[in-house]
């Protein structure tokens, strides 16, 4: 089965360079791309291995994955619009 990988370089390639910044100078934003990354990676290997899980449960996993990508990328957004400010 093909599984689409949704690592946070691959769902923002533009912001990269935010996204390594804000890890090394926000505890809260690390934990929170961890976090992430976590549950990508459970959801992938669900996937890929096509393991048995209630429909719900995964359904849940990707609404949260959805969540906490919404929220980096808000996170992101406003460290930019910062950036703009400070410049």
């Amino acid at each position: 089965m093909h599984v689409d990988h949704h690592d946070l370089y691959s769902e923002f390639p533009e912001l990269r360079d935010a996204i390594d910044t804000m890890k090394a100078e926000s505890g809260f934003f690390a934990a929170l791309c961890a976090r992430y990354h976590r549950l990508t990676g459970k959801v992938e290997d669900l996937e890929e291995h096509d393991m048995p899980v209630a429909d719900f449960t995964l359904e849940d996993m990707k609404k949260e994955r959805v969540r906490l990508k919404d929220e980096i990328y808000q996170l992101l957004m406003a460290y930019r619009i910062g950036q703009k400010h400070c410049a």
